[in-house]
């Protein structure tokens, strides 16, 4: 299949197409899927291995929901037990955690969604969805487009754009799973990681914040430092870190290198926090990308987003969207062989 050709990909839930398209640019190559506007697979010329986790199947996105390269949201990360408030309204969502909170907006958020694919080439795809009013609970109409594009010289650039009806929380987050080795076989916390944040924010039992911003002094939390991210401690990672006090211009938020293959990435977007998450997650029973079995560990996520539970947290930044405004974030995930 040519670069920018649509093809089928399988089918949803429900009997709808879910599309695939082929994208090729500079040193890299991809596959987005319609279902979660997702990064099936990703590729760096000279490097055997994909960069991220995916699976070969639809079956298998449908079976085990996580979140490989999906959009996530409406509001990406928690929200404590899933309640909220807007210009004195009373909101409750969908809780999808154990522990009663919501995550990722809700158990059919965004990301467990069919897109549509609106336009698409050698290089590049945007889809489209509408999140309807009352979507888990969500108020408002949410129309959303997220642009996936290969440029040079090997940087996967996203762009996602948002306008609603009513006043509505808006965090969108790009979720993929990257190991820079080998495509998963292995652990990726011998992986060397920089997080440019002076601060991160701690969490309770249920992951959510506790409210205090902590400086990452003399701390685990301290990545101002390229280190590998396995350490004497072992403190394990789901927090996010507090890069700017609001979204801002385009800054280089976290560098990563392979511990094996030295390849690298840097990770560079607008938005004021960066959730890493260092793959502590049960592995799936289906095979991944070229039928390798997943581990604990087998990949870590960077995700740029609003601060979690910024709802409510009027101190944190804030992601309520109101009408006649548009949210647009950018990030770019750039690599190169060492």
């Amino acid at each position: 299949m040519a670069a920018g050709d649509v093809e089928s990909f399988g089918k949803d839930a429900d009997g709808k197409t879910v599309e695939r398209v082929t994208l090729a640019g500079s040193a890299l190559r991809a596959s987005v899927i319609s279902w979660g506007a997702s990064v099936q697979q990703l590729w760096l010329e000279g490097h055997d291995s994909p960069l991220t986790l995916g699976f070969e199947r639809i079956e298998d996105y449908l079976a085990h929901p996580l979140f490989y390269g999906a959009t996530v949201g409406r509001y990406a990360n928690r929200i404590a037990q899933g309640r909220f408030t807007i210009d004195g309204e009373r909101f409750q969502v969908d809780t999808n955690e154990p522990s009663g909170n919501t995550l990722h907006g809700g158990g059919t958020g965004i990301w467990r969604r069919n897109w549509r694919v609106a336009e698409a080439g050698p290089d590049f795809v945007t889809l489209t969805l509408r999140d309807p009013d009352g979507a888990m609970g969500f108020p408002g109409n949410l129309d959303i487009s997220c642009t996936y594009r290969l440029a040079r010289p090997a940087t996967l650039a996203i762009e996602m754009t948002a306008v609603t009806d009513a006043p509505t929380p808006c965090n969108l987050a790009h979720h993929s799973w990257f190991n820079l080795d080998d495509g998963g076989a292995g652990d990726v916390r011998d992986h060397r990681l920089r997080i440019a944040a002076a601060a991160y924010l701690p969490v309770d039992s249920g992951l959510i914040p506790t409210g205090h911003v902590v400086p990452v002094d003399g701390t685990p939390f301290d990545f101002r430092q390229a280190r590998t991210i396995r350490n004497g401690e072992g403190t394990a990672y789901d927090h996010n870190f507090c890069l700017a006090a609001a979204r801002r211009q385009l800054a280089q938020a976290a560098w990563v290198q392979g511990a094996r293959s030295g390849v690298e990435m840097e990770v560079w977007s607008t938005e004021p926090g960066l959730q890493f998450f260092d793959g502590d997650a049960p592995a799936p029973e289906a095979a991944g990308l070229g039928g390798i079995r997943y581990r604990r560990h087998a990949a870590i996520c960077l995700e740029p987003q609003i601060w979690p539970d910024s709802p409510n947290r009027p101190y944190f930044p804030q992601a309520v969207l109101r009408p006649g405004e548009t949210y647009r974030q950018v990030t770019e995930y750039r690599f190169r062989q060492a």
